[in-house]
């Protein structure tokens, strides 16, 4: 066997997804199904993800993550979803010091023991899936600000740029690690398996 092929073995995959387009404030319900969009979407990730020797499927409690749970498993027979709430939507840090003021509105609406308990949230978070598991591929659906703040720990960024990194609805991001090896960002947000109609969740500047 060759030595990447034998490393291959014992790489543990993380695949982090989005929950689908759901029915949020606007109907108002401030954790709503999915839309008949967001169901489509979940049903083409299961088809996408279809291939892959998946060994467990966790998502955040809420509502819109559970359903797109359900809508993988469904086209997945195998998978048994199950919740956890180190998935569980929230603001992975407050305001630092080296944070660029363009973003202090945002952190006025976020409460001090907000922000501390999504960091506390994300150091479990952190703790729980990033420890290395060989022969691993865990399918993780939260929510874009979990997702971001796995993307940054990863790159090693500062802790603010969580702020900078979006995904889309059912956007699939893969992280990887080899034994000895840091994690490595696979691919962010990849949408080949949306039809552009498909593509929601994104801000307006980044969907065209």
């Amino acid at each position: 066997m060759h030595p990447d092929e034998a490393s291959n073995h014992v790489t543990h995959y993380l695949y982090l997804v989005r929950h689908g387009e759901h029915l949020d404030a606007e109907h108002g319900l401030a954790d709503g199904p999915l839309s008949p969009r967001g169901r489509r979407q979940a049903e083409l990730l299961a088809d996408r993800l279809s291939g892959v020797p998946l060994t467990a499927v966790w998502h955040s409690p809420l509502l819109r993550a559970a359903e797109t749970a359900r809508a993988v498993a469904e086209r997945l027979p195998a998978v048994d979803p199950e919740p956890t709430a180190l998935l569980f939507d929230c603001v992975p840090s407050g305001m630092t010091p080296d944070t660029p003021h363009v973003y202090e509105p945002f952190f006025g609406g976020v409460t001090e023991a907000e922000a501390d308990a999504g960091s506390a949230q994300m150091a479990d978070a952190g703790a729980e899936f990033l420890a290395h598991r060989p022969h691993a591929h865990e399918l993780l659906i939260t929510h874009n600000f979990v997702i971001a703040w796995f993307v940054r720990e990863v790159l090693q960024a500062p802790e603010w740029r969580w702020l900078t990194i979006n995904q889309a609805h059912c956007g699939l991001t893969v992280l990887a690690q080899r034994p000895g090896r840091p994690w490595s960002l696979v691919s962010h947000n990849d949408l080949a398996h949306l039809p552009v109609e498909l593509r929601t969740g994104l801000p307006d500047i980044l969907s065209v």
